[in-house]
């Protein structure tokens, strides 16, 4: 590598996984090429929103418990009662690591329920190897118990799916699951708790 020519390092998961050396020349044209593969990116984004596909009868629904069923809490009082996993997931909207919950080899007939007030949303008979790392499931206990909505953080337009009583964050909502629905539900496991049924 001549005097002209830097490298660049990058180590996203470990050393040495990849090196670009560039030339005085490339370099000046470096911040150009990223800047229209971002924008690639964000096109290519704005375009998926056009494709997302939530059950329209709860899409952006209100609340569906009435105040006296809902469970109401402030952040302090959830983040006494959580386990710091669960409340970064259920309350701060986090993502757990793909393949990370035990409830992904859990057979058994029974009832996921929400994690942080035992609300029934999905049965087992709906949940299905989606191949994630998450949980997946095709369609809740009842539509009324989960509300999707709108969610553009990281760049991209996703549907959000909470829990109706206590508006834990469960996970998302995709058009790429299994028919009767053609849904994928992709939950995170720390946000809901299984109970079998006998």
């Amino acid at each position: 590598m001549g005097p002209s020519a830097r490298a660049y390092r990058f180590i996203p998961g470990g050393p040495n996984l990849l090196t670009i050396q560039l030339n005085k020349n490339q370099m000046r044209i470096l911040p150009i090429v990223l800047s229209l593969s971002l924008l690639g990116w964000v096109s290519a984004c704005a375009q998926s929103q056009e494709k997302r596909v939530a059950p329209a009868s709860h899409k952006g629904a209100a609340k569906g418990f009435p105040a006296g069923q809902r469970v109401e809490k402030t952040d302090a009082e959830w983040k006494r009662m959580l386990p710091p996993e669960q409340y970064a997931v259920t309350r701060r909207g986090g993502t757990e690591r793909p393949g990370t919950s035990k409830l992904l080899g859990i057979k058994e007939k029974g009832v996921y329920q929400c994690a942080d007030c035992s609300l029934p949303l999905f049965a087992s008979q709906t949940k299905f190897e989606s191949g994630t790392g998450w949980p997946s499931f095709w369609a809740p206990v009842e539509e009324q118990n989960v509300v999707v909505a709108g969610d553009n953080s990281l760049g991209m337009a996703r549907d959000e799916v909470t829990c109706a009583r206590c508006d834990a964050h469960l996970g998302h909502v995709f058009d790429d699951g299994p028919q009767p629905t053609g849904l994928r539900y992709c939950m995170n496991g720390v946000a809901l708790k299984f109970s079998r049924v006998h």
